[in-house]
Order: C-alpha cells, then sequence, then structure tokens
C-alpha cells in the first residue's frame, strides 16, 4: 500500500489519460488527501482520437497482453455506471464484407447548410439530435426487404438481421465475432464520463492547458538518471480576450498519454510513437431506416468512373452501425498533412470524407438516402516495436524516474483503455503492474 503523498500529473485529456485517472481514484491505497492528481489537456476532453474513434470492442483485438483485461474492465465500467444509457455499450456483431458497389447516383444531405457539405465538429456531432430535419435533396425511397432479396444475402452467409447492406451489391459475408466477444461505445460520450467520474473523486482537471516542458533533476541516488520535479504548462482562457498564463505545478509523478502527442513532450526519451490521420463520418440512416447492430471489415469493388478522388477499384472502408440508426464510417489512414499542435488545429480533407460517404452508400440504400452529421479528421498515435504489431508502451521509462508513458495504441485505443489505465494506476501506486502480463508492452523491458 503507497502512503506516501504524492503529485501526479497526466498530460493527455483522452481516453488513456481519463482511465488513467479514473482508476487511479478507484484504487485500494489511494488517498485523495495525499494523492494530488492533476489531469492537463492541451484543448479539451475527447477533443482528437478519442471523440472521433469507431468505438469497437473485441477480445479477438490486440495486443494479447491488454485486451482481455480491458475488455472485461469495459463490461464493468457499464454495469456499474449505467453505460449502456450513458455512452452506447452494447454487444454486436462483426464480419468481413465482400460488396460490389453500385453507381451512386443521388448525394446524401448534410445536416445543415440547405443540404450543401458542411464540416462540423465529432464532438458537436455527437450531441445533436441526429433525426435531421435538413430540406436538402430528397433521400432515396427505401423498399422493404422482400423475401427474395433477405434469401439472396442468407445464400451468401449473412445473418438474418444485417439486412441493410444491397442484396445486390452483397458477394460474401464471414463472421469475425459475435455478441459473446465483440461489443461497442460511443468513445466521445465515454471518455467524457470517465474524466467526469474521475473529477468527481478528487481528479482536478484543467483543459487548454499546453504543457512546454517536464521538468527534471538529478536522481541523486548515484544511478545518473533524472528524476521528476514539476510541469510547466502554459494555460489560455476560453473568453474572448483569450488571455495565457504559465504555471508550474509540482510532480512527483508524470503520466504521458498525449496520443501522438506523447513523443513531443519529452524529446530527449525519442519515444518512438508517430502519428497517422484518419477520416471519418457519421451518418444518420434515411427515414424509416432499421441499422442493425453490427460492425463491418468491407472490401468493396467499385464501378468504373465512379466518382470521387480516390482511382481506386476496391476500397475497404469500415462500418460500424451505432444505436438511434447511426452509422460512422471509416476510410484508409494518411500522413500526406504533419501533425499539428493541437487537436484543435486538425485538418479535415472534405474530400476524402465525401469519399467514404460514396463508398458506403454504393453497398446500402439506407446509407445512401441518410444525411451526413460529421465528417472529421484526427490523428492516431502508432508505434514501432512493443507487442511485434507496434505497441501501445505501458510502463515507466528507463532513465527518468518518475515517468510513465502509456500511448501508441493507434486503432485499439477506445478497447484498451481501460486495461491500460488499470496497469498505469498500479505502475503509479503499487510500483509494478498486477493486473495483466504486459511483457513486450513495458518500455524499461523493450525501449
Amino acid at each position: 500500500m503507497d502512503r506516501e503523498e504524492k503529485n501526479i500529473v497526466i498530460i493527455g485529456g483522452g481516453i488513456i489519460g481519463a482511465t488513467s485517472a479514473y482508476y487511479l481514484t478507484r484504487h485500494p491505497s489511494y488517498n485523495r488527501t495525499k494523492h494530488h492528481v492533476t489531469l492537463l489537456e492541451a484543448s479539451t476532453i475527447a477533443g482528437g482520437a478519442s471523440g472521433k474513434a469507431g468505438g469497437l470492442l473485441a477480445l479477438w483485438a490486440y495486443p494479447s497482453q491488454i485486451v482481455p483485461l480491458s475488455f472485461h474492465l469495459h463490461a464493468e465500467l457499464a454495469a456499474e455506471h449505467g453505460g449502456e444509457k450513458r455512452w452506447g455499450y452494447r454487444r454486436i456483431g462483426c464480419g468481413q464484407l465482400q460488396a460490389r458497389g453500385r453507381a451512386v447516383g443521388s448525394e446524401n444531405r448534410s445536416a445543415e447548410n440547405g443540404g450543401k457539405a458542411e464540416v462540423k465538429n465529432g464532438n458537436d456531432a455527437a450531441n445533436a439530435n441526429a433525426n435531421g430535419n435538413g430540406n436538402g435533396d430528397s433521400s432515396v425511397s427505401l423498399k422493404k426487404r422482400d423475401p427474395a432479396a433477405l434469401k439472396r444475402l442468407r445464400s451468401k452467409g449473412f445473418p438474418d438481421d444485417l439486412d441493410w447492406i444491397a442484396s445486390e451489391s452483397a458477394r460474401a459475408y464471414e463472421s469475425m465475432g459475435s455478441p459473446d466477444d465483440t461489443a461497442q461505445v460511443h468513445p466521445y460520450h465515454f471518455t467524457l464520463a470517465i474524466a467526469d467520474l474521475a473529477r468527481e473523486a478528487g481528479v482536478r482537471i484543467v483543459e487548454h492547458a499546453r504543457v512546454t516542458s517536464v521538468n527534471r533533476v538529478p536522481d541523486g541516488d548515484g544511478s545518473g538518471r533524472e528524476k521528476v520535479e514539476s510541469v510547466t504548462y502554459e494555460h489560455t482562457t476560453t473568453n474572448p480576450q483569450k488571455q495565457t498564463t504559465t504555471e508550474t505545478i509540482p510532480a512527483s509523478q508524470v503520466v504521458l498519454s498525449a496520443g501522438p502527442w506523447t513523443s513531443r513532450i519529452i524529446p530527449s526519451l525519442k519515444l518512438p510513437i508517430s502519428a497517422l490521420r484518419a477520416h471519418s463520418v457519421t451518418i444518420q440512416a434515411a427515414r424509416d431506416a432499421t441499422i442493425s447492430p453490427y460492425a463491418l471489415f468491407t472490401e468493396i469493388s467499385l464501378p468504373p468512373n465512379f466518382p470521387g478522388s480516390s482511382r481506386k477499384s476496391v476500397v475497404s472502408p469500415e462500418i460500424y452501425a451505432r444505436p438511434s440508426d447511426e452509422v460512422y464510417a471509416c476510410g484508409e489512414g494518411d500522413t500526406l498533412v504533419p501533425l499539428p499542435d493541437t487537436t484543435r488545429d486538425v485538418e479535415t480533407d472534405m474530400a476524402r470524407c465525401e469519399d467514404i460517404v460514396r463508398y458506403v452508400g454504393s453497398v446500402s440504400e439506407q446509407l445512401r438516402g441518410g444525411e451526413v452529421t460529421a465528417r472529421q479528421a484526427c490523428y492516431l498515435p502508432v508505434s514501432s516495436g512493443g507487442s511485434g504489431w507496434g505497441g501501445p508502451w505501458i510502463g515507466e521509462v528507463r532513465g527518468c524516474r518518475g515517468v510513465v508513458v502509456a500511448s501508441g495504441h493507434s486503432c485499439w485505443g477506445i478497447q484498451n483503455g481501460p486495461g491500460t489505465g488499470k496497469c498505469v494506476s498500479e505502475v503509479l501506486l503499487d510500483g509494478k503492474v498486477k493486473s495483466a502480463q504486459l511483457g513486450p508492452l513495458d518500455p524499461a523491458r523493450s525501449l
């Protein structure tokens, strides 16, 4: 049991920072009078990938060192805090879809601006009324599934309730997961809720606080390494004057959990974490449509002269059904635009978003006639090394006592957030991880 007074600073307000703060407050030895926890976020909580991800959870995800723990913790959190209503936790099916796209005849509606395409912040879209009453072009008239269409889908391996893929487009379906081992959350609502629970338990959360320096001093133990002493950050007010002040707070331990920005916090550590930009859209299905709960990894063959910025003949968008007949879809990543200073400065390529809308609409009447409620981009933290596929890194780094890294989760950050947060809390208050065998994910072992 850790009874020392500690000043713990968590840098980054995405899912990893939020879960680290939450599980610190749930640790058996946590004492809010002795353990002073501060979370610093350069923009807003869940402003980056944690607010714009798909939210897929799976026991078959990777890496195996952390997945089972985290999948189990997701279920516990949902049961304890009403996750089904609060952040859309539910069990779903998942499969690989092979399909042939059809020519896109009419464009999807946008939520605002008279039906014209408009960028909407993903966080705003998450809170918007998705039923939409835009006055754009009329949506595609939906035909109820006739027995012949359902029979064609079943003959190709489709589950009976996966009826929002056009039967004439469908080529094959192979199951990847079932409600026994696959689930989902709405990542923005989940991250906000976990951060709020941490705040209620005593964590101080400061938004618009960009860290400029993690200050270290010689350890004094004869090893020649350093130890953490304090953290300096610039805090910008949200009023029209945008006043910025510089503050330094004491820190005995620091958690680096700033996603793709993690390697910039202490450059001398040379953490192998880079950034990959990813685009996504959300679509409210056409009126009267019902979207059954499935996540689809697709391979869509496009017809000749298919419109869009890409000239690919085969594309692979991921499509995740969400509650209330909303669908999240994302495309391939890119490295065309360097990582900006903060999540506020992320550049969205509207053409890439429109491509995703066309791709998913080419295989689904319900999505083709739906309303696009968000076009957005974010950066994923990609690492090299670790488990062999590229991370994440979870644990104290060598060379600087008190610095714990928790980053590099790539596309599985939401899935592995709770497990990572619990492991981080154990590193900070027990001195070692007890809930999982991290092996190559431990930076002290692999970096």
